[in-house]
């Protein structure tokens, strides 16, 4: 299958247990560093309206937890996109997307019987 782009961080564990299993898959697919690339606002709001905000958004990681009151008030689709945008690592990771749809997050169930 071609065509599969995963969105990332190259040292986080999720991400790289998910670039393992698709290596060992025979899965080729192109690398996106969030932290070298960024995000790109309108793929983010694509992202959102596929899966929701409360998929793409990570609110478990230190990123959300330092936000202040205020930022993490209220959060729709629009002020998600400004948000990510800004904080790259409040993405949840990895972000797979693959002709015909989206993978958001590592499940190996789900990952094989979407790209295989």
């Amino acid at each position: 299958m071609a065509d599969i782009i995963l969105y990332g961080i190259p040292n986080c564990d999720t991400v790289k247990k998910a670039r393992k299993w698709l290596d060992a898959q025979g899965i080729g697919y192109t690398f996106h560093d969030y932290k070298k690339e960024g995000a790109d606002p309108a793929k983010l709001a694509a992202w959102i309206a596929a899966a929701g905000v409360d998929t793409v958004l990570n609110r478990r990681g230190t990123t959300w937890r330092k936000l202040s009151d205020a930022d993490k008030a209220d959060v729709d689709a629009a002020r998600a996109v400004r948000l990510l945008e800004a904080n790259p690592s409040m993405i949840k990771r990895p972000v797979v997307e693959y002709p015909g749809g989206l993978l958001v997050g590592f499940d190996e169930g789900e990952w094989a019987a979407a790209l295989q």
